[in-house]
């Protein structure tokens, strides 16, 4: 009896090791798939961030570098924000300027009228 009871127990432990040799084998597959996916998206942001600097001769692009490169738009990003701030200001200041000197135009108009 106790010998048809470890025999089970082996059977057991056969089907368990068999199935975890499928189930690694599956995460493995999966694991690739998603290393796959993983450099694809890396080469996708690179040629939309810089469309020379992705797969330069073949190459893989490392994720420091996608890292940098999206750092740099978003510090481009923000100086064109400033820039545009600063520039809007500039315009505003400058339609002010230019609604005095058309008012002090008109003042001046009415004046000479008045003169003559």
């Amino acid at each position: 009896q106790a010998e048809e009871e470890l025999k089970e127990t082996c059977a057991r432990q056969v089907l368990q090791l068999r199935e975890m040799g499928r189930r690694e084998r599956l995460l493995r597959a999966e694991l690739g798939q998603g290393k796959e996916q993983l450099e694809s998206f890396k080469t996708r942001v690179m040629r939309a961030c810089s469309p020379a600097a992705a797969c330069v001769a073949g190459k893989a692009i490392t994720e420091q570098q996608v890292i940098e490169k999206v750092g740099e738009i978003c510090k481009e990003n923000q100086q064109s924000h400033e820039r545009e701030k600063g520039l809007q200001e500039e315009l505003s200041s400058r339609l002010s300027k230019e609604k005095e000197v058309s008012a002090n135009l008109e003042v001046f108009k009415k004046s000479v009228c008045e003169l003559q």
